[in-house]
């Protein structure tokens, strides 16, 4: 979870809908897809890049007991600090059956050229 100020590059708010966090700049929820704002400049399409995205398959052989598994996200700094970790879903999957997983990194530029004083340093 991001403690940016508000107003600030990375601030988060909840999503009044879903309750998930999302950045203070969302004109669209991106868990559960609502708009948010309608009066806002930014509720227009805005730049959206997305530097990463990957899918991948898995399917289970025709014999066997059934897979459970566990889809888990972490999200590492530039000095290899844990800034996040959690269990996105679970479930099974049965003989034959087959679950195609994808992960989309989405970015949008902003003004904000001010930087925040690194973890653990004194000002």
């Amino acid at each position: 979870m991001s403690n940016a100020r508000p107003g600030t590059a990375g601030a988060t708010r909840t999503c009044p809908h879903c309750k998930t966090t999302i950045l203070e700049s969302s004109s669209i929820c991106p868990s559960c897809r609502h708009y948010l704002r309608f009066d806002s400049p930014n509720a227009q399409a805005s730049t959206t890049i997305t530097p990463l995205n990957v899918e991948g398959k898995i399917r289970h052989p025709s014999e066997g007991g059934a897979w459970e598994y566990s889809v888990v996200l972490t999200i590492r700094d530039d000095e290899g600090n844990e800034i996040a970790h959690q269990v996105v879903g679970v479930g099974a999957m049965h003989p034959g059956e087959e679950r195609t997983f994808s992960l989309a990194v989405e970015v949008m530029p902003t003004n904000d050229m001010r930087r925040p004083a690194k973890r653990g340093t004194k000002h």
